[in-house]
C-alpha cells in the first residue's frame, strides 16, 4: 500500500523550518559563542551556505525518486544495500537524538515557569505527538504550520524589537557598544571553523524533508521551492538573532548562558508590562521545539517503513494503516524516542549528530554524481543541481574538513555506527538482499556488472511521478495515427506498415524507423501488458512525438523475452511511439502515461469495440479533458469562422492541437484561418472544456 500525496508547498515548508528551529536557535548560540565569541554571528551564516551542497543534491534525487526513507534510499539506490544501510542506520540514529533531544527542550523551558519534571513532560508530549503522525501526515503537516506560524511571528517580533533598540531607540536598556563585537575571534580560525560544525546541526531539518517525499503533491516544484525559501528565511531569523544576543549579552555571560533569547529578551518590549517578552520567547521555545519534535517523529519514522521494503528491517514495518499512515514504523520510532529521553544525557548529542550527519552528507553529494553517470535513463529529476559536479565536490570537501574539526569523541562515534551497521548487514540483510546501487551502471561503462532492476524499478516511480506540464502527451494521443488490421499479421509486418506510414510524417527513412522498433529495449518487459505491446523508436531532429495505433483484432503472436525467459503473448493493441533522440526522458515519461492508459480495466475490450478514431481518441484522453466540434453557419462555433485561430476567444488553459479539414488533418499555428466545416479538436483542463461543450456542442 502508497502512501497519500497529501503535503503541498506549505506543508514542506512547514516541516522543514520547523525542523530546523529549536536548540539551533533557543540553547546553541550560547554554546557555540564559548568557542570563537562574536563571530558566532557569521559561523552560523557560514554553516547556512556550506549546506547548500547537501540541500541541492538532495533536492535532485528526491525529484528523480519521491520515496520515504531519505538519505537511507538515496544512499541505497545510489552506492549499494552495504551504504543504505549503514546511512540509514546510521541517519536514523542521529534523527532520533535529535528528535529527543527536542522533546526535552519542552520540558526544559516549561519548567521555567511550571513546576514539572523535565523528563516525564518530553515523554508525554512524544505520546501526543505519535498519535498525531497516527492519524495522517496531513494532519500531523497541519499542526505543524500552526507551530511554524506562531514561531515565525513571535521570532520576527524579537528581531525587529532588537534591532530598533539597538540602532533607534533613545531611552533604552539596551548598552550596544562596539567593544561587543571586539575581538571578533576569539578562538581564532580553529575556534571559528568548529563553531561552524557545531551551530551545523541548526539546519539538518532542512534536508528531513527528503524522508517524506513520497507524500509531496508536485515534488518536482515544491520540493526544492520549499527548501530553497526554508533554508533562506531560517538563515536570516539565525543570523539576525544570534545578533542581537551577541549585542544585548556581554560576551562572558553569553558563553555560559544556556537560554540566550529569554536572557536577551528581558532587555527587549520595554513597551509591555514587565515579564511579558519573557513570556514571549518562552511560549516561542515551546513551539519551536515542539514542531522539530513533531517534524522529527513525522520524517524520523519513514526510515523503518523504507527500509522494511528492502528487506533490511522486518517487513512489518512496511504496513499502513487506514490513514495512509506506517503505524508499525511510527510506534518503533516512539519507543526508540522514549528510550533515548529516558536514558541518555543531553550533553554532546549535538557534535554528535553533527558529524555523522556531515559524514551522510559527503555519500550524498557523491550520490549524485554516481546517478548522473550511471546514465540510467529513467533517472528524471525535476530539479537538476546547479553547477553539477563543482557544487558537490565543494560540498564533499567542505563537510570533510569539518568533520577534521569536530574532535576524537563525534568522530569515534561516527565510526562506530558505521560498523555496527557494517555487521548488521553482513549478518542480517546481505543474504536477503540482491540488488545492487546505481554506482554499478557507473561501472557498466567500463564493462562490468550492472543490476537491470534497478532501472525497471526507477521506471516504476518515473510513471508514479507522471506527466510534466510541458510534455506534449495529450496533443500526441489527439494526432496518433490509428491502424485497423482486420486480417492476422505477423509481427515484423505490423512494424513495417507503421515505417511506412510515419517515414513521410517525420521525413527519415522508413528502414531506420523499423530498426529502431526491432532494437531490443531494456523496458520492453517492463512495458509489457497481456494482449498489450508498447514499442519505442529514438529518431535524430524530430519536430514532435509520433503516436502509432495498430488495432488487430485477431491478433498477432509475438515471442517475448522476460528475466532471460522467452513467452509466447498474443498482442491486439500495439503502441508505437516515436520520439527525437535527445528527449529520452520525455519519451520514458510519455511510454509510462500510455501504460497508465493500457492498465485501465478491460481496456483491450473496450479499444477494439470503438467504432472511429473520434471515439478512440476520446477514449484514451478521458472526455473531461477532450472535445471536438465543428463548424457550421448554423451553430454556435459560426463565430469561428473565417477567423485566425490566434483571434477566436478560448479559455487560457486550452489548445487547438488538431483541424480536420475535408480529407486532411494538421496541427494549427496562431495564424490559421479557420474556415467553415472544419472539425477542431481541443484538449484542457476540464472546467474549461466542460464549459466549450455546453457553448459549442450543446447549443
Amino acid at each position: 500500500m502508497k502512501l497519500k500525496k497529501e503535503l503541498g508547498l506549505f506543508d514542506v515548508f512547514a516541516v522543514s523550518t520547523g525542523a530546523m528551529f529549536s536548540s539551533g536557535f533557543f540553547l546553541l548560540p550560547g554554546l557555540a559563542s564559548q568557542y570563537t565569541g562574536p563571530s558566532v554571528i557569521l559561523a552560523y551564516l557560514v554553516a547556512g551556505v556550506l549546506i547548500l551542497p547537501a540541500m541541492f543534491s538532495i533536492a535532485e534525487i528526491s525529484t528523480a525518486l519521491p520515496r520515504s526513507g531519505g538519505a537511507y534510499f538515496f544512499l541505497d539506490r545510489s552506492l549499494g544495500p552495504m551504504m543504505g544501510t549503514i546511512g540509514g542506520i546510521g541517519t536514523y540514529a542521529a534523527l532520533l537524538l535529535k528528535t529527543a533531544f527536542a522533546l526535552v527542550g519542552i520540558g526544559a523551558y516549561a519548567s521555567i515557569f511550571f513546576d514539572i519534571p523535565i523528563k516525564e513532560t518530553a515523554v508525554v508530549f512524544a505520546v501526543v505527538f505519535t498519535l498525531l503522525n497516527i492519524l495522517g501526515a496531513k494532519k500531523t503537516s497541519g499542526i505543524q504550520k500552526v507551530f511554524v506560524i506562531v514561531l515565525l511571528l513571535v521570532l520576527t517580533a524579537f528581531i525587529v524589537d532588537g534591532v530598533y533598540h539597538i540602532f533607534w531607540a533613545e531611552q533604552s536598556a539596551v548598552t550596544f557598544q562596539k567593544r561587543e563585537l571586539v575581538p571578533f575571534f576569539t578562538g581564532g580560525a580553529e575556534g571559528f571553523i568548529f563553531t561552524i560544525g557545531f551551530v551545523f546541526v541548526s539546519y539538518l531539518g532542512l534536508t528531513q524533508i527528503a524522508s517524506v517525499a513520497e507524500e509531496i503533491k508536485n515534488p518536482d516544484r515544491n520540493i526544492p521551492l520549499g527548501m530553497a525559501l526554508s533554508l533562506l528565511v531560517t538563515a536570516l531569523i539565525y543570523g539576525l538573532g544570534v545578533f542581537i544576543m551577541v549585542a544585548v549579552i556581554p560576551n562572558d555571560a553569553l558563553a555560559i548562558d544556556l537560554a540566550p533569547a529569554a536572557t536577551a529578551v528581558q532587555q527587549l518590549f520595554t513597551w509591555l508590562p514587565p515579564r511579558t517578552g519573557l513570556y514571549i520567547i518562552v511560549l516561542a521555545a515551546l513551539f519551536a521545539f515542539a514542531s522539530t519534535g513533531n517534524a522529527g517523529m513525522l520524517s524520523t519514522s519513514r526510515f523503518p517503513l523504507a527500509m522494511g521494503r528492502d528487506k533490511l528491517f522486518s517487513e512489518k514495518f512496511t504496513s499502513i494503516s487506514r490513514f495512509g499512515t506506517p503505524v508499525p514504523a511510527i510506534l518503533l520510532t516512539a519507543g526508540l524516542i522514549v528510550l533515548f529521553i529516558v536514558v541518555l544525557s543531553e550533553e554532546g548529542i549535538v557534535k554528535l549528530a553533527s558529524t555523522f550527519q556531515l559524514f551522510i552528507f559527503v555519500a550524498i553529494n557523491f550520490s549524485v554524481i554516481v546517478f548522473r553517470n550511471s546514465k540510467i535513463a529513467s533517472y528524471d529529476p525535476g530539479f537538476n543541481s546547479p553547477l553539477y559536479p563543482w557544487m558537490q565536490i565543494f560540498g564533499i570537501l567542505t563537510s570533510l574538513m569539518l568533520i577534521s574539526f569536530m574532535g576524537w569523541v563525534p568522530i569515534s562515534f561516527t565510526i562506530f555506527i558505521i560498523l555496527l551497521a557494517y555487521l548488521w548487514y553482513v549478518f542480517f540483510v546481505r543474504s536477503k538482499v540482491k540488488r545492487e546501487g546505481a554506482i554499478f551502471h557507473w561501472f557498466a561503462l567500463l564493462g562490468k556488472h550492472q543490476h537491470d532492476d534497478l532501472e525497471g524499478e526507477f521506471l516504476t516511480i518515473l510513471r508514479e511521478k507522471g506527466m510534466r506540464q510541458d510534455d506534449p502527451f495529450n496533443q500526441t494521443i489527439v494526432r496518433a495515427k490509428i491502424h485497423e488490421v482486420d486480417q492476422q499479421k505477423k509481427f515484423k509486418d505490423i512494424v513495417k506498415l507503421v515505417a511506412d506510414a510515419s517515414s513521410e510524417e517525420i521525413n527519415t527513412d522508413k528502414k531506420l524507423i523499423q530498426q529502431e522498433f526491432f532494437k531490443s529495449n531494456p523496458f520492453d518487459a517492463a512495458l509489457m501488458i497481456p494482449e498489450v505491446m508498447l514499442l519505442n523508436a529514438q529518431i535524430p531532429n524530430i519536430d514532435h512525438p509520433v503516436l502509432h495505433i495498430v488495432l488487430s483484432k485477431n491478433g498477432t503472436t509475438q515471442t517475448i523475452e522476460i528475466n532471460n525467459k522467452k513467452h509466447k503473448n498474443t498482442i491486439k493493441v500495439f503502441f508505437f511511439l516515436i520520439n527525437d533522440a535527445e528527449q529520452t526522458k520525455q519519451q520514458l515519461r510519455m511510454l509510462t502515461g500510455i501504460w497508465d492508459i493500457a492498465e485501465r480495466d478491460y481496456f483491450v475490450q473496450d479499444i477494439l469495440a470503438l467504432e472511429n478514431k473520434g471515439k478512440i481518441i476520446e477514449y484514451l484522453l478521458h472526455s473531461k479533458q477532450y472535445i471536438t466540434f465543428k463548424l457550421t453557419k448554423d451553430s454556435a462555433a459560426a463565430e469561428f469562422i473565417n477567423k485566425k485561430l490566434i483571434d477566436v476567444k478560448l479559455p487560457p488553459d486550452v489548445l487547438v492541437v488538431f483541424i480536420e479539414r475535408g480529407i486532411h488533418s494538421f496541427a494549427p499555428h496562431g495564424k490559421t484561418v479557420l474556415h467553415e466545416n472544419d472539425i477542431l479538436t481541443i484538449i484542457g483542463e476540464t472546467s474549461s472544456i466542460n464549459n466549450l461543450y455546453d457553448r459549442y456542442v450543446l447549443k
